[in-house]
């Protein structure tokens, strides 16, 4: 662990504020951001990132985060990152989920999703984003317009929601005058976002870096032979107990297909990786961070929230993985003192 970074609370402050002088004979701390991609339930590899960070002394003064990177970004910077940790730890299989899907069939969007703002509303309460101990954004998309939107003061819960509204899955959120969706639409991973918030290193987490390997073009493809016909049958089941086949069940059984057949989720989600995983890639192409967390969470769907636990772990070994490369960026850009004796990073 580099000298530069000991001492620090678990909110980045150590008496000093970042870039400042903090004492004679040594050099100040670089300002650190973090960028937190979008990803839905892959997100909780971004638990395991951020604690990895801090237990090695590398604390973020500044935390941005698109989609679910904002959600993990917010309950950070508030202080209540171990309320969704033990969230999703409680979940133990699809059957918890659907319990969070209230599927509706007018508005517009697929989900009303008040059953999760209600959650994040009990951790975070009335939080505003321009009173938390850390500097916070999350990024959202201007429907209309395709505006890129920084939301740096407000309610922290509407932030969140704002960021994560992924169009024709959840309704668009009105913040201001501005009906927002989801920020993955335009900044997936928001490296330029942390910069210009003031971060010296930006520190990038990707959670759709092994989704898609390099993409190609089928040249040559046509129909298959037409399928025979099936008429499904009513099962016996359905005929005695028709209330345990309720029409929200049945919409649910529908928004996750089966059967070998997309449902409207998988169609939408896949839609959705595809246009993210273009976008990140020019976006990081044209802004590259200083440095790249990669969790390999691909194998994970949007909608496991209740593999948690294993989320959590690939973000850990993601950022082991990465922690020299980022103490050596920080030990460049903030040499120690002239005559200092060296490190066990040196």
């Amino acid at each position: 662990m580099l000298d530069i970074l000991k001492g620090r609370g678990a909110n980045g402050s150590n008496g000093e504020k970042a870039g400042e002088k903090v004492g004679l004979g040594t050099t100040r701390r670089p300002v650190i951001g973090l960028a937190l991609g979008g990803g839905a339930a892959r997100g909780f590899a971004h638990i395991g990132i951020i604690r990895t960070l801090i237990a090695n002394g590398i604390v973020p003064d500044v935390v941005v985060g698109t989609s679910i990177g904002a959600v993990v970004g917010g309950l950070h910077a508030a202080g209540r990152l171990d309320t969704f940790e033990d969230w999703g730890r409680s979940l133990q299989g699809m059957r918890n989920i659907l319990g969070y899907l209230d599927i509706r069939l007018n508005g517009s969007g697929l989900l009303g999703g008040e059953k999760l703002a209600t959650r994040l509303e009990e951790a975070v309460g009335q939080a505003l984003i321009e009173d938390l101990p850390i500097k916070f954004a999350a990024v959202a998309t201007e429907v209309r317009t395709g505006h890129e939107i920084w939301l740096t003061r407000g309610r922290v819960v509407d932030a969140m929601r704002a960021s994560y509204a992924l169009p024709g899955i959840f309704a668009p959120v009105l913040i201001g005058d501005r009906w927002l969706v989801d920020g993955a639409l335009v900044n997936p991973v928001p490296v330029s976002a942390a910069r210009a918030l003031g971060a010296e290193i930006v520190i990038a987490a990707n959670l759709s870096s092994d989704i898609f390997t390099h993409s190609t073009t089928i040249y040559s493809h046509g129909a298959m032979p037409a399928p025979v016909a099936v008429v499904p049958e009513v099962s016996t089941a359905k005929r005695r107990f028709p209330r345990f086949f309720s029409p929200e069940k049945t919409m649910k059984r529908e928004f996750f297909g089966g059967g070998g057949r997309p449902g409207i989720s998988s169609v939408m989600v896949d839609a959705f990786n595809i246009m993210q995983d273009r976008i990140t890639r020019a976006r990081l192409a044209g802004d590259p961070p200083d440095l790249l967390i990669t969790p390999r969470v691909g194998q994970f769907g949007w909608f496991d929230f209740h593999r948690s636990e294993d989320l959590i772990a690939h973000g850990t070994r993601a950022a082991e993985r990465a922690l020299d490369s980022i103490q050596e960026a920080i030990h460049v850009l903030a040499p120690p003192p002239e005559g200092a004796a060296p490190t066990a990073q040196e």
